[in-house]
């Protein structure tokens, strides 16, 4: 299982074509297969051919599953460093605490009541710097479809508990950009290793060379690499 699945924040030290369909960055309908997907799966395809029985027999990315920013982010939180089980039965609990999770339900809930739920005091601590940030500066979704991928990236990581990878997966699973390739995550690495590498960590040079190849659809390549690992794929 990747990374990605498993909910794990991996360490954050971490040839454009003439025509190309659609790279609409407004967020993907809950659950929807963004509308870019098809073109993508068609380019990479051409670009690199190894793309093409995962393609066939995998099923796409769904985007926006979780519903609001805010809902994401927290479970990426509870998520991090644990099991898809484990933070599955956190968020349970969490959600028979305050009902559905919103940063006004949140910001009022207790650390030693979060910590009840199962978050660890650090955890506990994000979730409510999460839920306060969100309080101060409500986010919509016209206002992400403003910004580009950087900029995204760069209010989330100034949010205690949130890291580069984080941010990535937000990027993906939630707001569908068509362009991320989050090469800290460790089942990512490890997909490209048994595909590009022999079963070895790519040299910097590999790694620089299939991500041009990908470009702009490095998204879809990410989400087949790990469905290479793990195909039947996990809800975030």
């Amino acid at each position: 299982m990747t990374a990605a699945a498993r909910g794990l924040e991996p360490s954050d030290a971490a040839a454009t074509r003439a025509t190309r369909p659609d790279r609409s960055t407004v967020a993907a309908p809950a659950g929807r297969v963004p509308p870019w997907w098809a073109g993508a799966c068609l380019e990479l395809r051409e670009s690199d051919p190894r793309f093409v029985p995962l393609i066939d027999q995998c099923p796409p990315l769904r985007a926006g599953a979780r519903g609001d920013a805010f809902a994401t982010l927290a479970r990426s939180i509870v998520g991090q460093q644990v099991s898809v089980k484990a933070a599955q039965s956190v968020w349970e609990r969490l959600t028979g605490v305050c009902g559905r999770p919103s940063p006004a339900t949140l910001a009022r809930v207790s650390i030693a009541e979060l910590r009840a739920c199962g978050l660890s005091t650090r955890k506990a601590e994000y979730i409510g710097g999460l839920a306060r940030h969100f309080l101060e500066r409500p986010a919509s979704a016209p206002e992400w479809s403003r910004m580009d991928d950087a900029a995204i990236v760069a209010e989330l990581v100034s949010v205690r508990g949130i890291g580069v990878w984080t941010a990535q997966m937000f990027l993906i699973f939630h707001l569908a950009r068509p362009d991320v390739l989050p090469l800290a995550d460790l089942g990512l690495r490890r997909a490209i290793a048994l595909r590009y590498g022999r079963g070895r960590d790519p040299a910097q040079r590999t790694l620089a060379r299939l991500s041009a190849l990908w470009q702009p659809w490095r998204t879809a390549a990410t989400w087949y690499l790990w469905r290479s690992l793990d195909p039947e794929p996990v809800r975030h």
